[in-house]
């Protein structure tokens, strides 16, 4: 397994991803094609900045990638518009008040995790409510049709946590990329189709 894990290490910095990371998102693009020319993408937990670079790559001149996290992101991305900002103080008002004007994306992107604590139930739960403030952004400022790629940790809270995405979304599916470690508890939540008159369901 330490071979696969040096593999993407190694391809991500000749490719020039600060993170092997990277690899997950490309996954999930190749099977889902969500991230489209032109499309506004806001990518949360974005630090150090590897799927912002991709999304830039993927959505082209005529698209736009918002970046938000605690720290800066480690590369310089001219391409998109970062924000050193706490999820939990992020909304659509902040967001408007960043950019300008009213935020409405294709899609959100969530890579958040909570420094690991080496307890299960402690992690996942810190993990899982990452997620719902990933949810909660989404359903604010993602169009009609838009879609919703998350990292959540497998536990008790994640079937009621994909309920939610499905009160949302038309389409939620369970994703684990093969560059994720096999042992990891780690999973994504594919989630395709917002509909935008359901925003009230929880």
């Amino acid at each position: 397994m330490k071979r696969v894990q040096d593999h993407y290490f190694k391809m991500a910095k000749q490719q020039g991803y600060p993170a092997r990371s990277v690899y997950k998102l490309k996954e999930a693009q190749a099977k889902y094609g969500f991230i489209r020319p032109g499309f506004r993408v806001l990518d949360l937990g974005a630090a150090p900045g590897s799927w912002a670079r991709y999304a830039c790559k993927l959505v082209g001149v005529h698209g736009e990638v918002v970046a938000v996290d605690l720290r800066p992101l480690s590369i310089d991305l001219p391409a998109c518009h970062s924000f050193t900002m706490d999820v939990f103080e992020l909304d659509a008002r902040a967001l408007e008040s960043a950019l300008g004007r009213r935020p409405c994306f294709h899609v959100v992107l969530s890579d958040m995790a909570p420094k690991t604590t080496g307890r299960k139930d402690v992690d996942h739960w810190r993990q899982m409510a990452l997620a719902q403030r990933a949810l909660d952004i989404a359903r604010e400022v993602l169009g009609p049709g838009g879609s919703f790629f998350c990292k959540v940790f497998q536990g008790e809270e994640l079937p009621g946590f994909r309920k939610r995405c499905q009160e949302a979304f038309g389409s939620v599916k369970v994703f684990k990329p093969k560059s994720s470690r096999p042992e990891s508890v780690e999973l994504f939540l594919m989630c395709l189709g917002f509909e935008k008159e359901k925003r009230g369901n929880r």
